[in-house]
C-alpha cells in the first residue's frame, strides 16, 4: 500500500493573457460538472503540450 504524503502546492505566478471567446468556451464547457478549476484544466493542458515538445525533441 501506498504511503499516504500531504501534498505540496507549488509556488504560482498570477499571468494575465488573453484567450479566443471561443476557447474559453470550450474550456467551461469541458469542465462544467467537474471538480475542475479553469486555471486547473489550463495548467494541464500547457504541462501536457510542454512534455509532447519535450518528446519531439532530438535527443543528443
Amino acid at each position: 500500500m501506498a504511503k499516504f504524503k500531504i501534498p505540496v502546492v507549488p509556488a504560482t505566478v498570477n499571468k494575465s493573457i488573453r484567450f479566443p471567446t471561443n476557447i474559453i468556451e470550450a474550456v467551461n464547457k469541458a469542465i462544467k460538472g467537474k471538480e475542475c478549476t479553469f486555471t486547473a484544466f489550463v495548467v494541464e493542458a500547457v504541462r501536457v503540450a510542454l512534455e509532447n515538445l519535450e518528446e519531439e525533441l532530438p535527443t543528443k
